[in-house]
């Protein structure tokens, strides 16, 4: 039996735009034309992210020497707050990408201090990174829904 491969002329194209930074996100869709974003789904993503020293502890731990009867100290992660950091621009790709593959969106707009986008691009599945359409290198997650809708107007102009 073959797919259904009928287009529907009708249905609008629905654009995400991601507003971010390494602890806090939301995601807002417009529909279409229309000028009005919508937040998608209930709310905002955030996540603590602890200072260094209530991350880690004063020395790292050992491990068993393989050659001899020995113990050596494991290599530690100089930044765990810069790891987390990571880990919530992963769980935000992850994210992204599902909504890609199901369909849920045509076009991906991300929002985000740069380095936050960079994190987003390496962990962005092929499905969600060919649906970027624009990516704007400031933080704007502390602007109201709004204000963010004229710091990104020029995005509607073209």
């Amino acid at each position: 039996m073959r797919p259904n491969t009928f287009h529907d002329p009708v249905r609008k194209p629905k654009t995400w735009i991601l507003i971010a930074d390494a602890s806090r996100a939301r995601i807002l869709e417009r529909v279409g034309a229309r000028k009005r974003l919508h937040p998608v789904g209930n709310g905002g993503l955030e996540t603590e992210i602890k200072p260094n020293r209530e991350l880690i502890s004063d020395r790292p731990g050992r491990a068993a020497d393989r050659r001899g009867a020995g113990s050596h100290p494991m290599q530690s992660v100089d930044d765990w707050h810069r790891l987390e950091k990571e880990r919530f621009a992963a769980e935000l790709a992850d994210r992204l990408s599902r909504a890609a593959v199901a369909g849920a969106y045509d076009k991906l707009v991300l929002i985000a201090p740069p380095r936050t986008i960079g994190d987003l691009r390496a962990s962005l599945d092929e499905s969600a990174r060919q649906r970027v359409v624009a990516e704007i290198g400031k933080d704007l997650t502390q602007l109201p829904d709004r204000e963010l809708k004229e710091a990104i107007a020029e995005l509607w102009q073209s």
